[in-house]
Order: structure tokens, then sequence, then C-alpha cells
């Protein structure tokens, strides 16, 4: 939907299934249009499509395309963004480390990439910029090599020089958000920034890639890094690193104690990788790879789950969220309404949430969400 400043808030449709194209269009009609009639039956409403590569390769064959855009007009949505990390198959199986691959050193990915802008272009309305997200890189243990290195920068620049080709064919801005996760190959700003540098020495005053790539600003990510906000932000402006969209979620923290240690034990589940950062009293941070190695670790001061929980949750008195580093942005976001255009909220997590947290149906989660985010958003002047 669209808010003020031209605004554009959505939820990401990888919450549901749907490796084809049939798939994912039977969500998009059973519960994504339920959602609409809940929180915005009357305006029109954007929608956060995740497509993966069978999918989108599916959508563009066979007029496929022009029946979704009648579709979109017919209900009154648009997609103003799509979600472009997950390549493969994203629910239903053990996903873990293989959601990173193919990573940027692979040209598959790199083709990928090029076929959601293609799409983008096709369905995205026409006054309205679109965006792309994807991963940071790759996972870090699978980078090994200065080849590697130089594989990923090559292939993201190819796809930056691809976006800026679309938008010159359609007349508006497309732009790839890199994602910074934990353990990927960028999880912290500062290494964020330090890509672009070395992107940018390597093209010299090519205008494409300010233009074109940016961050996917993802508020669990960061918060997992210890990060606040202000600085984060605040160092990307420093080295102009466009914000491409903000990724509304929340992660899971705790002061480490046996009374957390058994609050998170049913978080752990085996389709996705949840991965922990604790931190010492010392300030010293540690990575783990996954929930249950944090659960066998030793003690630490505090610890913060890669495990994204329903944004108004505000947890059990024993686990709390990281809901503080989303608002914070948000305060950012208000006193500068151009910093980003592009909000999302990812809780994709629903199929794998402990029972307490999903004792409702998916569309009433989502509409709880809604509901949430416009609030805290309307504080701000921004709804």
């Amino acid at each position: 939907m669209q808010l003020k400043s031209n605004i554009h808030l959505g939820y990401c449709t990888n919450v549901h299934r749907g490796q084809t194209w049939a798939e994912t269009f039977s969500s998009l009609q059973c519960i994504t249009l339920e959602v609409k009639k809940r929180v915005c039956p009357k305006a029109r409403y954007g929608i956060g499509l995740r497509l993966s590569h069978e999918a989108a390769w599916e959508l563009s064959r066979d007029n496929q395309i022009a029946k979704f855009r009648q579709w979109l007009d017919k209900n009154g949505c648009y997609v103003f963004t799509i979600n472009g990390f997950p390549e493969g198959r994203f629910h239903g199986e053990g996903v873990k480390e293989k959601v990173y691959l193919p990573d940027w050193t692979s040209p598959e990915r790199l083709d990928y990439t090029n076929l959601l802008f293609d799409v983008l272009a096709e369905i995205a309305p026409g006054e309205m910029e679109g965006s792309v997200s994807t991963l940071p890189g790759s996972f870090k243990e699978f980078v090994k090599t200065p080849e590697q290195l130089r594989a990923i920068r090559s292939n993201l620049f190819k796809a930056v020089e691809h976006a800026a080709r679309v938008s010159d064919l359609t007349g508006r801005r497309m732009h790839l958000g890199v994602e910074p996760e934990p353990l990927c190959l960028w999880e912290t700003t500062y290494e964020t920034c330090m890509f672009f540098q070395r992107l940018r020495a390597e093209h010299q005053n090519d205008p494409k890639i300010d233009e074109h790539l940016g961050v996917n600003y993802d508020t669990c990510h960061i918060a997992m890094q210890y990060e606040d906000p202000a600085p984060a932000i605040a160092l990307l402006k420093k080295h102009n690193v466009r914000l491409s969209k903000l990724h509304l979620s929340s992660a899971v923290k705790a002061k480490d104690s046996e009374d957390a240690r058994v609050a998170l034990s049913p978080f752990v589940e085996s389709t996705y990788l949840h991965q922990v950062i604790a931190r010492n009293a010392d300030d010293r941070l540690t990575r783990y790879r996954d929930l249950p190695d944090a659960l066998n670790s030793e003690p630490a001061d505090e610890w913060r789950v890669h495990f994204h929980v329903p944004l108004p949750w505000t947890g059990d008195g024993v686990l709390e969220n990281t809901a503080d580093h989303l608002t914070g942005v948000l305060d950012i976001l208000a006193q500068d309404p151009s910093m980003c255009s592009h909000l999302e909220m990812e809780t994709y997590t629903w199929e794998v949430m402990p029972h307490e947290l999903k004792s409702r149906s998916v569309v009433d989660q989502l509409a709880m969400e809604y509901d949430w985010t416009l609030a805290r958003l309307a504080e701000r002047g921004l709804a």
C-alpha cells in the first residue's frame, strides 16, 4: 500500500510455499487477497513478491505476465519489489545453508537476478521504482579463494549493469539491494561498506553503482550484530550506500540463563539456519552457525537468535525481541522519508514457529503485523 511521502509497504510472500508459478499464484489468490480485504480493502495494495527461479521462468513464458498484470489490475494490487534471496525451494524441507546457493560466484545467480528485473519491469506500475533484494555475496564459509571474491564482485556488477539497462528501457529506476545476514560474506554494516568501496575502486567514476545498487537493510539481521540504527545508517550514508529496501523484521534475544535455554529449545527446527550471536560481558561477540550449537555452548551475557518472530510479539518474560532496532530505523526514516521508499515485512518463519506463536491463521498473523506496523508508522507521521 502507498503511505505518506511515496513510501510503499507490503509483506513478503516468501512466508507462503511456492516453488512453481502455479503454487505462487495460488497463494496470492487464496491468502494475499484475503489479507488485502482485511488491511487495504479499497486502496491499491502493494505486494512484496517472492519468485523462485523456476516460478520466474514460468511467469515469463506463454503470455503469463500479461495475464498476471490483468489479475493485479482487477484486484487493485501492484508489485513494487521482489525478494530474490532464495533462488530455489524455500519451504517444506531442510534449507539451512542451501539457501545461499547458487551464490554470486555462479552465473546461475546472475541469470536468476536479471530475470527478476525483467519480470519486475513488466509488472510494476510505470511510475514506480522497482527493487530486487539478494544475498550478500555468499555464505562466509563457502568463500575460500580470492578468485571467488572477484567472481562475486564481477557478477554483481553485471547485475547492476542489467538493472541500469532495464531502467533506461523503462524510464524508471531499478535497484538491487544486497542483504547483510549473520555469517554471510557481508554481515555487518562495516563489511558491507567495505564491499561497496572495493567495487567502486574497480569501476571508478561509474554512476551505475550508486544509482542501481544498494542495501536491503533487514532490521533483524543488523540488530543481530548488536549495532544501533543511528550509527549503522550513518555509516551507510557516509559511504554513499543507498537503502534499496527496508525489511521490517525482529529477532529473538535473551539474557543467557538456564531458563532462556529451555525457552529457546522449541525454536530448534530442521528447515532454516538460525544463527546465534552471543555477547559476553566484555562486549566480545561469539558466532554460532545454528541454534543447537549455541545451546551446547559456554555461558554468555546475551544471545541474539536469527529467528524472525511476529512483529507484535513482545516475548514471554524470558525471551525478548529486537523490535527496538526496527522502531529506531523508523525514527530515522521519519526524519528523512526520502531515505527509502520500499518497506517490506518479512516474517517468513510461519510454518516452523513454536505453536504458541502461531495459534492463529497466517491471514490473522499477517493482518496483525500490518496493524502493528501501521500503528508504528502513524506514530511517526508516515501513515
